[in-house]
């Protein structure tokens, strides 16, 4: 089971204490599926600094590959450490996982640590449900959280990624982001948010904010549909006066009259010329 392989018991890390080996650390591939993009330099300095003292506490996982090679499991960031440290060896326990436990694993040590940020929570969510075929609510169960926590994260993700930068460079909340989903325009979020930043709002004044701006669009789209009908109505007025022209002169040649009619788009008015002979006037 999964979660035998996530949470070592007392009794597992006494037995893991014989299964540690020492890997060459070029041999050591990334996590493809680590979620974490961003890590903080100075904690891995001092983690670095700790390790050039005391070395590697505590083994990093790894599974096997071929050919002598290794892909990370667990424990990016002791691997980074170790690299700056200098190390050429890391202590490591080889564990036996397919694609989707490694995917699984990663973001849980991330989880437990709380140094993800809250996109990419959403990203590791949405990586597991596309890539590995994960239910929301299969994934829920494994990784311990409530299938709505799982949903709210991911729909983050609908914010475009000027807006997500945005809101990384300013600090800003997951609730100052929940808020901006409420504006379904793009353009009008990236207006709201820049109040927000320039004036350096906190979630309920953003939240008063974002509920103006929907007032406030709400509105300009009840007028503009107004507009939209009466202009609608008007070019329905335009082709029955068109049309009513069209069936006068084709009266008047059935009555044999040679009348002509010529039409002509002027670009902001339509022109009309109808020409009656003056001897069929007579």
């Amino acid at each position: 089971m999964l979660e035998s392989k996530i949470q070592f018991t007392k009794q597992e890390k006494k037995e893991d204490q014989k299964n540690i080996t020492y890997v060459g650390i070029d041999h050591i591939r990334p996590n493809p599926y680590q979620p974490r993009k961003q890590f903080n330099k100075m904690a891995l300095e001092e983690l670095c600094d700790s390790i050039k003292q005391y070395g590697v506490l505590q083994p990093i996982n790894v599974r096997r590959l071929s050919h002598g090679t290794y892909e990370l499991v667990a424990g990016e960031r002791r691997l980074r450490a170790a690299t700056m440290a200098g190390l050429q060896e890391i202590p490591a326990i080889i564990i036996n996982v397919d694609d989707n436990d490694s995917a699984v694993m990663a973001l849980i040590e991330n989880l437990q640590r709380e140094d993800l940020s809250y996109m990419e929570e959403a990203e590791g969510y949405s990586n597991l449900i596309n890539e590995h075929g994960f239910t929301q609510e299969e994934l829920a169960q494994k990784i311990g959280k409530s299938q709505s926590t799982i949903a709210n994260k991911i729909r983050l993700l609908k914010l475009s990624p000027l807006i997500k930068k945005i809101l990384s460079d300013n600090n800003l909340t997951e609730r100052h982001a929940r808020a901006l989903l409420k504006l379904h325009d793009e353009q009008l979020q990236l207006k709201v948010l820049r109040l927000v930043c320039e004036r350096g709002l906190n979630v309920k004044k953003t939240e008063e904010l974002v509920e103006r701006a929907i007032d406030k669009y709400s509105k300009n789209i009840k007028q503009r549909t107004t507009s939209e009908k009466k202009m609608t109505k008007a070019i329905k007025d335009v082709r029955i006066f068109v049309n009513t022209i069209k069936q006068a002169i084709d009266i008047m040649r059935q009555s044999g009259v040679n009348a002509k009619a010529a039409q002509v788009d002027r670009g902001e008015y339509i022109e009309f010329v109808v020409r009656v002979p003056k001897n069929n006037m007579a």
